[in-house]
């Protein structure tokens, strides 16, 4: 294997992993802009506007894993069926998480309203990505897969 090869193979790994720190971030920013008072009149356009910024990151995410990356392992690694399966469930429980986050938003729920919401969301979606980075970090550092990272992993 030539080394640009052997680069663009690893580069899965390295591209999940900084993806998963931009989401990080991402609500990070989130939660500091609802502390900050983003939530109060008349800044909750600001607070929607993070939200859905950080919601439609997350979403594009998982659609994206769900759709190009997960078939590319499961075709090159059946044994990891089961994982790729609860990887997806936890991708429905963060949407239907972040779908209670946005409507909470949009009727201009009080910020502890909303900050509950966020503390949910980050719990599953830590413990999704340290989940999935325990079991797919080596098998996507070797991962032959032809596609645009920003199609597999999302828009960050």
């Amino acid at each position: 294997m030539a080394e640009g090869e052997r680069a663009r193979l690893v580069a899965w790994s390295s591209e999940l992993r900084t993806v998963h720190e931009r989401l990080r971030e991402a609500l990070q920013v989130t939660r500091e802009a609802l502390r900050s008072g983003a939530a109060a009149e008349p800044a909750t356009r600001d607070l929607l506007l993070f939200c859905h910024g950080f919601c439609a990151a997350l979403t594009g995410h998982h659609e994206g894993e769900d759709r190009h990356l997960f078939p590319a392992i499961a075709a090159a690694h059946p044994e990891l069926v089961g994982t790729l399966r609860q990887l997806e469930q936890d991708h429905s429980m963060i949407a239907y998480l972040l779908s209670g986050m946005q409507k909470a938003v949009e009727r201009a729920a009080t910020p502890v309203e909303i900050d509950g919401h966020l503390e949910g969301i980050a719990a599953i979606m830590e413990s999704h990505f340290r989940y999935e980075e325990r079991r797919l970090l080596a098998v996507l550092d070797r991962l032959a897969l032809d596609a645009d990272p920003r199609d597999v992993l999302g828009p960050l």
